[in-house]
Formats: C-alpha cells, structure tokens, sequence
C-alpha cells in the first residue's frame, strides 16, 4: 500500500450520515482517521477492498480535550508536505431529549453542548495549530443545521449550538485568511436526512415538543434524504472551488 496523499479527519463516522461521509472518503490514496464511541468495522473492510487506509480512535467526545490533544500530535508528527489535502469533518452531533430547556436534566444539557460545540471547537484548534505550516491544502467542514438559524422551540440546546458552530466557522474563515496558506472553513446545513436523531424527533412528547408532527409529515411524505444520498451532496460541496467563499452555507441552496 502507498502512502496517503489525501488526510480526512471524520468525527461520529461510526454511523448515519458520518459512516455514509467515510465510506465515500474511503477511495486509494487516502488516509481516514475517524473519531467516534464504536468502531465501525464495515469500514474497515471497505479500506482494504479499496486500497485506502484507516484509524478508528475510540473517544467519547463529551470528554474531547484528550481527542484534541492526541489529534495535535498526530498531525505534528506529520511532514508539511506529505498531504496534498488535509480535510477535518466537524460531523459528530447529540440532541437532548426535545422538551423546554427548564424541563430538561442539567447534566445532560451539558453532555450535548460539549458534544456539539466544545469538541468542534477543541477539534478545529487542534487540526488549524497542527497544519499551519504544512504545504497542501487544507479545508474545514463543520456540519451545521438549519436551525442554527431558525429558532425551534423544544431543542433551545440544539439550536445554541448549532448557531454558535456557524459563528464559530465565521470567525475562523476570517482568522485564516490572514495567514499563508490559510485553511477553508465552512459551517453546513446538510438538508433533513434519515437518521437517528429523526427518530427522535418524531417520537418526542407532542406537549413537550410543538413541531413534533412537522418532522413525522417529513417522514410520512418521504421527505427525508437517506445518508448516503446527503453525504454525496455534503463531499460535492467540499469538493467546490469556491469552497470556503461563503462560510456559513446550505447544501439545498447551492447551485
């Protein structure tokens, strides 16, 4: 086996859209390292089918400063120009059970907040310090949600945090453009897909949680886009050329 040109870093590729992301990534010539709870051993196979290379690290990303750290050192040990493209996939994500805030146990507001916010943020810090100086291209893919940017009541938690990836992507476009070789960071909305967390919404409390019957019409009128599907749209757009010109973006509203 050659060595990789190409690095993906894919957090909760374990699982729907991000086991659907790394087998796609999975192509001859790349090294994945996915972060996630489980492995996936499925995808272990898949890389020796096709001649790529893969590490499953074991995390719990409610804990991510010892992921950030170990991901660091990875990357420092690395030459600067042994990666033609560096890729890191922001996918990993939790939701509380949907209910008002007030309602829902502190702990596990703050499980999900370090789930969905702190371990992107520790993970972008990590991989932007590691590869500042290395020689190839580097991109950022943060996976958002619309309701970052549409409040929802019943998922206050979710929406936070979502919204705060976006300003989060925001600001270190900005800190990258000043700098050689500065990587490219997009937040992305990656459309209504057939997951696990859809399960949950639709089956949440109708009184705790008012919009339960709009995500169960979505699964109804077979609204939802499978992973599969999503995650090609989602790798076609970090695909882009002008990826990274609009740092917070919708996967449904480009061309």
């Amino acid at each position: 086996m050659t060595d990789a040109s190409r690095l993906c870093i894919v957090t909760g590729h374990s699982r729907g859209l991000g086991a659907a992301m790394a087998a796609q990534l999975l192509q001859p010539g790349t090294l994945l390292i996915g972060l996630a709870r489980r492995e996936n051993t499925a995808l272990t196979a898949l890389a020796k089918q096709r001649g790529a290379q893969i590490e499953q690290w074991s995390v719990d990303l409610a804990d991510a400063l010892p992921a950030a750290r170990r991901l660091r050192e990875t990357l420092a040990g690395f030459a600067p120009e042994r990666f033609e493209r560096a890729l890191l996939i922001n996918n990993a994500g939790a939701i509380t059970e949907p209910a008002p805030l007030r309602d829902t146990d502190l702990a596990a507001l703050a499980t999900t907040l370090r789930i969905d916010l702190e371990a992107a943020t520790l993970l972008c810090a990590a991989f932007l310090d590691a590869t500042r100086a290395w020689r190839g291209q580097r991109r950022v893919l943060n996976i958002s949600s619309g309701l970052g940017r549409r409040a929802m009541a019943g998922s206050a938690l979710y929406c936070a945090a979502k919204a705060g990836m976006d300003h989060l992507s925001r600001s270190l476009a900005l800190e990258e453009e000043s700098v050689p070789n500065g990587a490219r960071v997009v937040s992305l909305a990656p459309g209504v897909i057939d997951t696990d967390m859809q399960v949950q919404l639709r089956g949440a409390d109708a009184a705790a949680f008012p919009e339960r019957e709009r995500f169960a019409a979505l699964h109804r009128e077979g609204q939802l886009t499978s992973a599969e599907a999503a995650a090609a749209r989602v790798l076609a757009c970090l695909e882009r050329a002008d990826f990274g010109t609009q740092p917070v973006a919708d996967v449904r509203e480009l061309a």
